[in-house]
């Protein structure tokens, strides 16, 4: 059955997460496609600038239930198909969450069903890296939210709580005697490697001075 459990762990987060929230609720409710629209990315902060709020309330919900249901299904697998409750620091298993989360996100930023062509990432990865540690999460929100507060910038904020998640995971982990510490680290920095690679255009538009700031239309 554990192999079973890695199955899951690797597929399930994948396809689930794979299910775009951006594009579908664009493609209802307009009938186009939010990737063409924009700055074409298909996520939250597009979706509010060309679809509205209702529209983007929608996106937000998705995409969040989508991310918590990826962790919790592995979790959940893990504990009733092999036994192993991998929320559990002294069995050495807590990196289970750490894969199924970047499986997540691959599946979000490079969705099957649409071309490999997604988001982000973002919210995908604030709503997986809260259900997987919610603590560290929770640090790397506030700087999320007062980085954007102060610049206006979304993508500044996003790139600089990428930067830091390895470290948070790095300084929760030794705090609390994790023995996979330096996995989680690995898998959390490959995680943040993957947000910086979505946001690369972001990034040249911000060192141009021509990145939209939160409110701006598209």
């Amino acid at each position: 059955m554990i192999y079973l459990c890695y199955a899951i762990m690797l597929i399930v987060p994948y396809l689930l997460c794979g299910i775009n929230s951006a594009i579908i609720v664009t493609k209802i409710k307009t009938g186009e496609d939010i990737r063409t629209l924009g700055s074409g990315n298909a996520g939250l902060t597009n979706t509010l600038r060309t679809q509205g709020k209702v529209a983007a309330l929608f996106v937000l919900l998705g995409d969040v239930l989508k991310g918590v249901l990826s962790i919790l299904i592995v979790r959940f697998s893990f504990l009733w198909l092999a036994g192993v409750d991998t929320t559990d620091f002294s069995n050495g298993m807590n990196y289970v969450a750490f894969v199924a989360g970047l499986t997540a996100i691959l599946g979000h930023v490079f969705p099957v069903y649409f071309g490999f062509k997604g988001g982000k990432g973002i919210l995908v990865s604030v709503s997986v890296l809260m259900t997987i540690e919610w603590i560290p999460a929770c640090v790397l929100l506030g700087i999320f939210i007062i980085v954007v507060a102060i610049t206006r910038y979304v993508s500044l904020g996003s790139c600089i709580a990428a930067v830091l998640y390895p470290f948070t995971i790095l300084g929760y982990g030794l705090l609390n005697g994790d023995p996979c510490v330096y996995i989680n680290m690995i898998l959390a920095a490959l995680i943040g490697i993957l947000i910086l690679f979505m946001h690369r255009g972001n990034l040249v538009r911000l060192k141009n001075h021509t990145e939209k700031k939160l409110g701006q239309k598209a």
